[in-house]
């Protein structure tokens, strides 16, 4: 079987345990399993609005980070801190907001897109710095800079940030002018979804056709033979490849910003940095393939809060799937693992 085929039959073997899983859980918790998952389905593909105001709005964010995420551990960094990259994008786009508030649409857009890429870029490289220079664990320091970004943005929005009135912790709403554009009236699927599939296929493009992308490649599949090969300057590949990594969510940190939300708030994302991990697994880590996965997550995300607001089902339901999924990933690639290992042990 060739390798697209069996990682296409192991998707479907995870997705078939998934929905099983989720049928189990729902009759463990009392719930019809029909109705659930008939609000389930409709909530994320049950008209043109679910689909596009539901569920690519929140296949976007998840775009990013999964993209980031992907990055990282290709060049083999567990980056575990998208969801902080991912804030530091959204809060950098709203300090930038406040001084560029009467800027044409023309500058200040791509302003604000680029002021949360390179915030997201910057908190990235203090892991990096931090992996590099002092030995830490990547998968430590970006789960503690994950809670840093998130009481900072807290502050952020009771302090400095604070919109006028000083009653609600949250930004100044962003100005119309400064908002992303909308693709399709009526909806509120706007550019960033285009922005996400250039980067997607650039990624794609970049590490498979291009030098340096090889050698983001070669790095994460063995680090010693990479530096012993003696063309490939590990430390700073790895750095290359971790602040790209933060860049990126840091830029869809940006997008969500002013594309949907047009405020900074303490709850500014659901965890969007966290199922980016299972989006860029259940992906093999493929750019493109992050795409689809993606959107995978963002149909499950809208399907559960139609599926919590129709049928009475708590959307932590469909967490529990997610969390599992992320199990059933890593099996998969384990089992297949040994079995190749097994088969060229035989001849």
């Amino acid at each position: 079987m060739h390798g697209s085929a069996r990682a296409l039959a192991q998707l479907g073997i995870v997705l078939l345990a998934a929905l099983a899983l989720l049928s189990l859980l729902l009759v463990a918790t009392g719930h019809a399993v029909g109705p659930a998952l008939t609000a389930l389905v409709r909530g994320a593909f049950g008209s043109s609005y679910a689909i596009t105001s539901a569920t690519i709005v929140r296949m976007i964010p998840l775009g990013f980070a999964g993209l980031a995420v992907s990055l990282a551990f290709r060049a083999g960094m567990l980056n575990i801190g998208a969801e902080g990259q991912l804030l530091m994008g959204a809060a950098a786009a709203a300090a930038l907001a406040v001084p560029l508030a009467s800027a044409p649409a023309a500058v200040g857009i791509p302003l604000l897109l680029t002021g949360g890429a390179v915030a997201g870029a910057a908190w990235a490289a203090v892991a990096a710095l931090l992996r590099l220079r002092f030995g830490v664990l990547e998968v430590i320091s970006t789960i503690m800079l994950n809670f840093v970004a998130q009481y900072l943005t807290g502050w952020l929005v009771r302090g400095p940030l604070q919109e006028p009135t000083r009653v609600n912790p949250q930004s100044a709403s962003l100005a119309s002018a400064l908002q992303l554009p909308v693709l399709l009236e009526g909806t509120r699927l706007h550019v960033g979804v285009l922005l996400l599939l250039l980067l997607a296929f650039a990624t794609w493009w970049w590490l498979s056709q291009t030098a340096s992308g090889f050698r983001v490649r070669a790095v994460g599949m063995n680090e010693a033979a990479a530096r012993s090969a003696g063309d490939v300057a590990v430390g700073r590949t790895i750095a290359g490849a971790f602040v790209l990594s933060g860049l990126l969510a840091g830029l869809g940190g940006a997008v969500e910003y002013t594309g949907i939300t047009y405020a900074l708030y303490e709850n500014f994302t659901p965890g969007y940095g966290y199922t980016a991990i299972a989006v860029a697994l259940l992906a093999r880590l493929h750019p493109v393939g992050v795409l689809g996965t993606a959107l995978l997550f963002g149909a499950l995300e809208a399907g559960a809060n139609a599926m919590q607001r129709d049928a009475g089902v708590p959307s932590v339901v469909v967490s529990v799937v997610e969390a599992v999924l992320i199990l059933l990933i890593v099996g998969a690639d384990r089992w297949s693992g040994r079995l190749s290992a097994r088969a060229e042990a035989a001849t």
